[in-house]
């Protein structure tokens, strides 16, 4: 498994929300610009989780690292007939402790999302 995992969940409907792509990047700042790194990309399988989201086998999580899972809405509420608000939804965290797994489960609806630090 992964040290960095998601699952999305589309609240409006109470389902697992399948085939959003996802992007994870670390990130890095210098001179107050903002670098990032393309380090994974996956899409949601039936039931909402990325399997394949994994680290390059050379990358291991070092405290104080800044991450970013952009999650591609739009696309996924336009192939169910709906339109939405946020064609993307962008969370950026930092690792706290290197050793410990970082599971970012998201809620959508075509006007809102939330999320929170799963285990």
């Amino acid at each position: 498994m992964s040290a960095i995992t998601c699952h999305v969940l589309d609240s409006s409907i109470g389902q697992p929300a399948q085939d959003v792509d996802v992007l994870l990047q670390s990130l890095d700042i210098e001179d107050d610009l903002e670098i990032s790194s393309v380090m994974a990309v996956d899409t949601t399988d039936q039931d909402g989780r990325c399997s394949s989201l994994h680290l390059p086998h050379d990358a291991k999580l070092k405290q104080g690292e800044k991450y970013r899972l952009t999650f591609m809405t739009k696309k996924y509420f336009q192939s169910t007939g709906r339109t939405c608000f946020y064609p993307q939804v962008e969370i950026t965290f930092e690792i706290g402790d290197p050793d410990e797994h970082y599971h970012i489960p998201l809620l959508i609806s075509p006007f809102g999302y939330t999320t929170y630090r799963g285990r």
